[in-house]
């Protein structure tokens, strides 16, 4: 009999559906879709919550189906999903109140700036977290202080706020759930105690009665009927399912994906009391009765700059291309990019920074430009693992994934930057694959041993970069930066 596990991969700009079969360790297949933008005023970024529903529904019966997957075949399924971003639906009838409010949404940076330091201090102590836009909280209190019918349905009992995994798996199972990883992310869950914290409820008046349940990532979250009634056992956020997608699993081990945004998580341990005071401390994973935690800086925009250059200003037709267009110049004589299109995330944390291009000339062509998007995202790296590295931290693995790790000269000029080897990722899916292996964990398929052998990779980048070199191109960054 064929033994499959159903990974549904929602992302920031498309959903899609893989099976993977167990015993032959592959996917098998795959089905995917774009799903809308809507930018209703500078800022703002919203997408379709009932879209996104329906793409995921509709690309894993499609993948089910082509393979002609029986019912007894199908053994777990795993969700792992954009985080922060926020919907709010009916309870009774599962149709969002408005669109989902997106983790790149900049719309409560002004409430966010009036907090009173007292307040912010909590939210750091309580949550790990830098308050920012970027989570969801402020969200959730935007849509009960602004979308008509909002707080009605909350005080009836009929409001439902969740991150878009919690929206998944409750119209797939009907029980109103989400996981660690997830709840880390809202500004809204105690960290150590791993539940919802009455405090911070209160002052941002959103109601404990319309979030979910929090549970382990590798729990039964229920049956999905849709499904042949296979048991939804695993749900983790994006980043942290690509930290075991990459084998991530011990203390000291870093991963770096560089997709729309740039997103960096080390393995911190079981330690939740220290982080660097410009990084974030999350929930790295929940596994049964372990919880581990990890520090991570996010970068807002990595790859996502790339196709600005590309569909605003046709600096090149094909993405695989930006390698030897980098690798064409000898240096980048001085021209660099700081993309912060929605701010800057760690460890500049400015909201209102905006991006910027330096040291222009006439000899500048479109591989200068496109070389410094390249390097900003190794800058932005460095930056962060400076920080780690300032709190001790030290660090055994750098693997990377996402679409920048594809791009042979990106990874070089990361190596160089962080004077550390680079790994590429041996999973190319391994954001998804890392809901996966969580899924075989809570079915006792493998342990999490036998995850490092399924994703050790023999390709490694190493630093070749003087000290000398590397400061120089360093400084030059840090200069642009004093710009913002």
């Amino acid at each position: 009999m064929r033994r499959f596990i159903l990974g549904i991969d929602e992302g920031t700009t498309s959903a899609r559906a893989v099976l993977y079969d167990i015993d032959e360790n592959r996917l098998v297949d795959k089905q995917s879709k774009a799903f809308k933008q809507f930018y209703p005023q500078s800022g703002y970024v919203e997408q379709d919550a009932n879209e996104i529903l329906n793409i995921v529904i509709s690309s894993s019966k499609t993948v089910l189906t082509r393979n002609k997957v029986q019912k007894e075949e199908l053994l777990g399924i795993g969700i792992t999903n954009q985080r922060e971003t926020v919907v709010a639906w009916d309870r009774r009838t599962m149709k969002p109140i408005c669109n989902a409010i997106c983790w790149q949404c900049r719309r409560t940076s002004n409430y966010i700036k009036s907090l009173p330091l007292k307040i912010k201090d909590l939210i750091r102590e309580k949550t790990g977290l830098i308050p920012d836009p970027y989570f969801s909280a402020s969200k959730m209190k935007w849509i009960l202080d602004n979308v008509k019918d909002a707080k009605k349905l909350s005080r009836s009992g009929d409001l439902c706020f969740g991150t878009i995994d919690s929206y998944i798996a409750t119209a797939l199972t009907g029980n109103f759930v989400t996981d660690t990883t997830n709840a880390s992310r809202t500004m809204l869950m105690n960290i150590k105690t791993l539940d919802w914290d009455d405090e911070l409820l209160d002052y941002f008046k959103i109601p404990r009665e319309t979030l979910p349940k929090i549970l382990p990532c590798d729990s039964h979250f229920g049956n999905v009927k849709k499904f042949f009634d296979a048991p939804l056992c695993s749900i983790i956020g994006d980043q942290q399912s690509s930290m075991i997608g990459q084998g991530a699993i011990n203390y000291g081990t870093a991963k770096i994906t560089l997709g729309t945004g740039g997103f960096i998580l080390t393995n911190a341990g079981k330690n939740a009391n220290k982080c660097p005071e410009k990084l974030l401390l999350t929930v790295a994973s929940t596994l049964g009765n372990t919880t581990e935690y990890a520090i991570e800086g996010s970068i807002y925009s990595a790859c996502s700059g790339l196709n600005f250059l590309k569909y605003n200003f046709n600096m090149y037709e094909d993405v695989r291309k930006t390698s030897e267009m980098a690798e064409s110049l000898k240096d980048n004589e001085g021209v660099y990019f700081v993309p912060a299109f929605t701010g800057m995330g760690a460890p500049y944390w400015n909201s209102d920074a905006r991006g910027e291009i330096s040291g222009i000339t006439y000899a500048t062509t479109k591989a200068h430009i496109v070389r410094a998007m390249l390097e900003s995202m190794a800058y932005n790296s460095k930056a962060i693992f400076d920080e780690m590295r300032s709190a001790g931290l030290k660090f055994s693995l750098v693997s990377v994934d996402g679409g920048g790790s594809n791009n042979d000269f990106l990874l070089q000029f990361m190596a160089d930057m962080l004077n550390h080897d680079v790994v590429k990722s041996k999973n190319v899916e391994a954001t998804v694959m890392g809901t996966i292996y969580v899924a075989m964990l809570s079915l006792k398929l493998i342990n999490k041993d036998e995850i490092k052998k399924l994703t050790s990779s023999t390709e490694v980048f190493c630093p070749n970069m003087s000290e000398k070199e590397r400061e120089k191109y360093y400084d030059g960054w840090q200069k642009a930066i004093k710009k913002l």
